[in-house]
């Protein structure tokens, strides 16, 4: 399982994170969910939506070096605007970027291959 780490937020922690890295998991994001464990990250994405979704969502857009170009929270049924430079998008449930310290500027940490499996 990939994860996301905020560092100097406190104490990082590692969350989980959900990699669409397929075109047609990218157009299905969160659509028909009820929520999501962790997050979920858009490679190659610039902007969003919320059209049929559920729940509102905390949208984090991600420069070329995983910076944070800018925080938004959609609704439901919401477009949002194309962000320029942005090259990937985080997205979780409504109020965990603000809980886990995720704000414009920082970088975050993105771990394909998730916590070392050899307990080092």
């Amino acid at each position: 399982m990939a994860t996301l780490t905020v560092p100097g937020s406190g104490s990082p922690f590692a969350v989980p994170l959900e990699v669409a890295d397929s075109p047609r998991a990218r157009r299905r994001g969160l659509l028909g969910r009820d929520g999501v464990p962790g997050a979920l990250l858009l490679p190659r994405t610039s902007a969003v939506h919320t059209l049929g979704m559920r729940f509102a969502v905390d949208v984090a857009y991600l420069d070329r070096g995983s910076r944070v170009l800018a925080v938004r929270t959609m609704r439901p049924g919401r477009v949002g605007l194309p962000r320029f430079r942005a090259r990937r998008v985080v997205e979780a449930e409504a109020g965990a970027m603000a809980a886990w310290g995720v704000r414009r500027g920082v970088r975050l940490v993105v771990d394909l291959d998730g916590p070392d499996r050899n307990g080092a």
